[in-house]
């Protein structure tokens, strides 16, 4: 892979953890494809997550980008109980691994680590997430979004718009 593509690519993981902690959701919300898929599995066991988000349970799955344009209106709104009052946020991306796909595509794993405070109190939540991007203009737009949250414990209702 080339350092351009690595940076670019980079770059634009970047942008999208500033614009989850800057609460700009259009913006946002203009990185994912119509089509795009939006899943984060539950874990069946210790070491085991869904795979299928239409057979197994799922902490999110949007089949399209209606579902985080639905999630986004509620956050607008107020009507995000789960989000009332929203958090404070800081997302870090790492450890960011591409590979070429078909069509210009890339396939992107990254580890991420966001640090939440909110009601006084401090809390984080981390794991992988893995990309399908395609080329858009000078940029990426996300195809599929895959996350495994590594620490699915969930001390208060939490909503997952940011991760």
């Amino acid at each position: 892979m080339t350092t351009d593509i690595q940076q670019s690519v980079e770059q634009f993981l970047y942008r999208k953890a500033a614009l989850c902690d800057r609460r700009q959701w259009v913006d946002y919300l203009e990185l994912f494809d119509p089509d795009s898929e939006f899943h984060i599995p539950q874990w069946d066991s210790e070491h085991v997550y869904t795979t299928d988000p239409k057979r197994g349970m799922s902490l999110m799955y949007y089949a399209t980008r209606a579902g985080l344009e639905d999630r986004v209106f509620r956050l607008g709104t107020g009507k995000s109980a789960a989000s009332t009052p929203m958090p404070r946020t800081l997302h870090q991306v790492s450890n960011v691994m591409i590979q070429p796909l078909d069509g210009g595509e890339l396939e992107v794993e990254a580890k991420w680590v966001t640090h939440v405070y909110r009601f006084a109190q401090s809390s984080y939540f981390y794991g992988d997430a893995t990309y399908r991007l395609r080329p858009a203009g000078a940029s990426w737009v996300i195809m599929k979004k895959h996350v495994v949250l590594l620490n699915d414990t969930i001390d208060s209702v939490l909503d997952f718009y940011h991760v």
